[in-house]
């Protein structure tokens, strides 16, 4: 369904989203607390003065408790993947400033083990996280960030 014209008015929020891998084809994925059964990878804003990269190891920290002592940054996906919010989310999600997002999506490999994941943060947004295989995470989204999820594996084929 297209953007309405006032949702076409907004802009979208800049963020960052994160692949996690081990190196053996699965990605980390969390279930969010807000939405049970839907399931997804590290992402959010990008603060005033920050950069994509420096927006994405802080994210990381803040959603599962991995600095950046525990990965390495293996790629960038090459463009901004913008998604718009379905007409009924627009004015509820992010307090109704922005009809989307626009990422900048980053491939990180994770050198810790699994102990070193905390989902129990100090602003937790996972209820609990488990290794996926993209398809099965794919299966598992929201039906309107699989575009997104579907560009995001794309940009980094062969290097999961």
């Amino acid at each position: 369904m297209a953007p309405s014209p006032a949702q076409k008015a907004l802009p979208y929020r800049p963020c960052v989203g994160i692949v996690l891998t081990r190196g053996d084809g699965l990605v980390f994925a969390g279930e969010r607390l807000d939405t049970p059964g839907a399931w997804q990878m590290p992402q959010g804003g990008i603060d005033k003065g920050e950069g994509p990269r420096e927006a994405a190891l802080r994210e990381l920290g803040e959603e599962i408790g991995v600095g950046a002592d525990l990965v390495s940054v293996s790629a960038e996906a090459p463009d901004w993947i913008r998604y718009d919010l379905p007409e009924e989310l627009v004015g509820k999600a992010f307090k109704g400033r922005f009809r989307g997002q626009e990422q900048r999506w980053f491939l990180l490999r994770f050198l810790g083990e699994d102990s070193a994941i905390r989902i129990d943060t100090a602003h937790p947004e996972f209820g609990r996280w488990q290794w996926m295989r993209p398809a099965d995470l794919m299966a598992a989204i929201v039906p309107f960030k699989r575009g997104v999820y579907e560009a995001v594996f794309a940009a980094f084929e062969g290097q999961l």
